[in-house]
C-alpha cells in the first residue's frame, strides 16, 4: 500500500463546523504537518484546491525545502490555466523537488465557484475541455512540443524547454464518477481515485474503468480518498467520531447540503446520498462513517475503529484493486502521528520509511524510564 496524508490548506480543527478547537492556516503549521508526513513514513500528501483553500502550488513550493522524501499531490485545473503554463509549472516543481511531484487533475464540480473563476461551461463541456487539456499537457511533458486544434483549445508550436525529472511526466491522478469522467480517466491518467464509498460501489467503479482503459489499450491503477478515525479501542474511535460533529446541528447540515445540491459533480451527489442530510444512519457500511460529509464537500466518509479493524477494512479495498489510500483526520498534525503509531504496524506498507529498528539505539521510541532504562517493547 501507498498511504498519503493531507495538507489542510482550508483550515483545521478538532470539531467540524465551528471555530471552537480551530487553528489558523499558517506557514509554521503547514510545515509541521508536512514534516510529520515526511518523517512518519507516509508516501506523500494531497493538497486540496478551490477558492476555500490557499493556493496549492504556492503552498507546495514553500514546503519543498523543509522536506526531503514526501511527494506532493498538487492540482492542475483545466479551464483555469493553460496546458502549456501548467506543464511548465509541473516541470519546474518536479526538478526543484527532485522528482517529488504528482498531479491531481481537477475538472471542478461547483458551477457557481467555476463561474466566479470565469469558467462558464457545463459538466460535459468541462470534461471535453479536460480531454483536450491533458492531450496537450502530456505531449508537452513527454515530447517537449505540442500542436493541437480542438473545440476549446488551440496550441500552435507549443514548447517545453526544461523537462521534468520523472519520465515521461509526473504521474496523473484523477477522480470522476460520471460516465464521461471515467472515460477521461481511462484515456489519460495513471491513477483513478474514488471517494470512500462502500466496497461494492467502489468495485463497480474499478471494473468499469478497467474495461474502458482496456479499450484504449491502457491499464490504470486505483486509489481512494478517505478520512480515518483510529483509536486503541473500537469504543474510543466511535466516541471520537461523534465528538468531531458534536456542534453540527440541523441548521448547519441544511445550509451545507443546500450548497452541495447545486454541484453538478456526480461524485458529490453520491457522497450526499450516503447520509441524505441526516445524523440517523451514518455508519453506511461496516466501520465506514458518513458524518464528515454532513458539512464538508468532497471526501465525506471516514473509516472508524481500532487499528486492526481499520487495517482490515483497508485490506478489503486493497483486494478490490485499491493500492493508494489518501487519508486525513482532524486535527491533521496529531492524527498523522496517531495513524503512524496505531495503524501503520498493521498495514503492508512500502518499505521506504526513514526509521528502522537500528535507530532506536541512538534515538529511542518513547521516554527513557527513570532516567536509566529504555522503554519496554510491548509484544
Amino acid at each position: 500500500m501507498n498511504v498519503f496524508w493531507f495538507i489542510p490548506t482550508h483550515g483545521d480543527s478538532r470539531y467540524l463546523g465551528v471555530t471552537t478547537g480551530g487553528r489558523a492556516v499558517t506557514l509554521p503549521y503547514l510545515k509541521q504537518v508536512a514534516q510529520a508526513v515526511d518523517e512518519l513514513g507516509f508516501t506523500g500528501a494531497l493538497l486540496p484546491t478551490g477558492r476555500s483553500c490557499e493556493d496549492s502550488w504556492v503552498v507546495a513550493s514553500s514546503l519543498i525545502s523543509v522536506t526531503s522524501r514526501m511527494k506532493f499531490l498538487v492540482a492542475v485545473r483545466p479551464g483555469l490555466s493553460s496546458p502549456s503554463q501548467a506543464a511548465r509549472m509541473a516541470a519546474t516543481f518536479d526538478r526543484l523537488s527532485n522528482g517529488r511531484l504528482l498531479i491531481n487533475v481537477v475538472t471542478g464540480g461547483d458551477p457557481v465557484e467555476l463561474a466566479g473563476d470565469g469558467l462558464h461551461l457545463n459538466h460535459t463541456e468541462r470534461y471535453e475541455l479536460t480531454d483536450e487539456f491533458l492531450t496537450i499537457w502530456r505531449d508537452l511533458l513527454e515530447k517537449g512540443e505540442a500542436d493541437f486544434s480542438g473545440n476549446y483549445l488551440n496550441i500552435d508550436n507549443g514548447k517545453l524547454l526544461y523537462p521534468p525529472v520523472q519520465q515521461p511526466y509526473p504521474p496523473l491522478y484523477f477522480g470522476g464518477s460520471s460516465e464521461i469522467g471515467q472515460e477521461i480517466a481511462a484515456k489519460h491518467v495513471d491513477y483513478y481515485l474514488t471517494w470512500g464509498e462502500p466496497p461494492a460501489k467502489v468495485a463497480e467503479k474499478i471494473n468499469e474503468v478497467k474495461k474502458l482503459a482496456a479499450h484504449h489499450g491502457r491499464t490504470v491503477r486505483f486509489g481512494i480518498r478517505l478520512h480515518v478515525i483510529v483509536r486503541e479501542t473500537e469504543q474510543e474511535a466511535w466516541t471520537a467520531a461523534n465528538e468531531l460533529i458534536k456542534y453540527v446541528d440541523d441548521d448547519l447540515i441544511a445550509s451545507s447540503q443546500k450548497i452541495f445540491s447545486r454541484f453538478d459533480s456526480v461524485g458529490q451527489q453520491r457522497m450526499s446520498e450516503l447520509h441524505n442530510g441526516s445524523k440517523d444512519q451514518l455508519e453506511i457500511s461496516p466501520n465506514l462513517w458518513a458524518g464528515v460529509g454532513l458539512v464538508r464537500g468532497g471526501a465525506g466518509t471516514a473509516l472508524v475503529g481500532d487499528p486492526e479493524t481499520v487495517a482490515q477494512r483497508m485490506k478489503e479495498y486493497a483486494d478490490l484493486g485499491i493500492e493508494t489510500f489518501i487519508l486525513s483526520g482532524y486535527p491533521h498534525l496529531e492524527e498523522a502521528y496517531r495513524v503512524s503509531e496505531l495503524l501503520f504496524p498493521h498495514l503492508p506498507l512500502k518499505k521506504d520509511a526513514p526509521q528502522s529498528d537500528s535507530t532506536s539505539i541512538i534515538s529511542p521510541f518513547g521516554e527513557i524510564v527513570a532516567n536509566n532504562e529504555l522503554p519496554k517493547v510491548l509484544k
